[in-house]
């Protein structure tokens, strides 16, 4: 495993920092560790998450969480039905003094962003957001910023069947590595939480424990994990029989697959693998895949519209052969 080094101090085992960072976040998101690591396998991969839910299960503070468990500069957005693009990205104002345009950047200008809420906004400020999340830079009036680095997205949304809220169009909702769900914590985890909050606020308590040299160390060290061929027509496999399905009105695109590809490799290093098996694949193509498809209207049902595409992409899992 590769050794993590910063200025004047000898290096620490990759393992050891990915494990202390989930610890830390653990602190505050009881009784949740899959999510945790999820959203860790998000970060070193170099994707984007979104944390889809109802309110007040804990959206907000994974994201607060996991940003402060990171010395990296943090910004959250609070996405609102008047919330403007130049609100998000920036905008240049002219300058009496100097007689000229100044480039004032926005929040989006920091390591880790929290755009809470992001279905809440119209659609014309949610795009504000591709570039920066495909692109890692934002253009403004022709001229191009680059964003600093590491650079994630983790954006909240409130199921699309609740009050005040505009669906994501599949072009962002592709440029989400991983969705995932927190659900209701268990009785234990619920009653130690309430323990937890009762003469202080965890989230005050979490230190820093990777920097962002760091991550960005971590996030190249995960395209040296192996991957076999068996995995990566395992994985195509898969690809192709949501292309084919005659319940999907769109299947996953070829960023979905990228998106498959990175995050079982950085699963593979989050658990102290060098190398990748099926099992990462089938744990993850449900948040890798789920957001990305569109489910036809000849076969919807009673279920929200995600937990359609979860049962086709289940179903799917169940007809595709495992490699040995």
């Amino acid at each position: 495993m590769r050794q993590l080094r910063t200025a004047g101090e000898p290096g620490v085992n990759a393992a050891e920092k990915i494990a202390l960072l989930q610890a830390e976040v653990e602190r505050v998101i009881r009784g949740k560790p899959e999510s945790v690591r999820l959203a860790i396998v998000t970060l070193l991969a170099g994707g984007h998450l979104l944390v889809e839910d109802v309110p007040g299960v804990g959206k907000t503070t994974l994201a607060h969480a996991l940003a402060r468990a990171l010395d990296c500069s943090f910004q959250r957005i609070q996405f609102t039905s008047d919330l403007l693009p130049s609100d998000v990205i920036g905008l240049s104002i002219y300058d009496q003094n100097s007689s000229r345009f100044e480039w004032r950047p926005g929040p989006i200008f920091a390591n880790v962003i929290l755009a809470d809420e992001i279905n809440r906004t119209t659609p014309k400020t949610q795009s504000a957001l591709l570039e920066a999340m495909a692109e890692h830079h934002v253009t403004v009036e022709g001229v191009t910023h680059g964003l600093p680095q590491p650079f994630m997205v983790m954006a909240t949304q409130n199921p699309i069947e609740h009050h005040g809220t505009y669906p994501l169009p599949e072009s962002q909702l592709d440029r989400f590595m991983l969705r995932l769900r927190i659900g209701y914590p268990g009785a234990t985890d619920e009653k130690q939480m309430l323990r937890d909050r009762e003469h202080a606020e965890p989230l005050d308590d979490v230190e820093p424990v990777m920097s962002g040299e760091e991550v960005s160390e971590l996030q190249q060290s995960v395209g040296d994990v192996t991957v076999d061929d068996a995995i990566v027509d395992y994985l195509m496999r898969i690809v192709a029989a949501t292309r084919n399905s005659d319940m999907l009105d769109l299947g996953v695109s070829p960023r979905g697959t990228l998106a498959l590809f990175r995050a079982a490799q950085a699963l593979a290093l989050v658990e102290e693998r060098t190398y990748c098996i099926p099992d990462d694949i089938k744990r993850l193509v449900v948040p890798v895949f789920a957001h990305r498809l569109t489910v036809s209207s000849r076969y919807s049902s009673a279920m929200r519209r995600s937990e359609e595409a979860e049962a086709v992409l289940n179903e799917i899992l169940k007809t595709v052969s495992v490699p040995l």
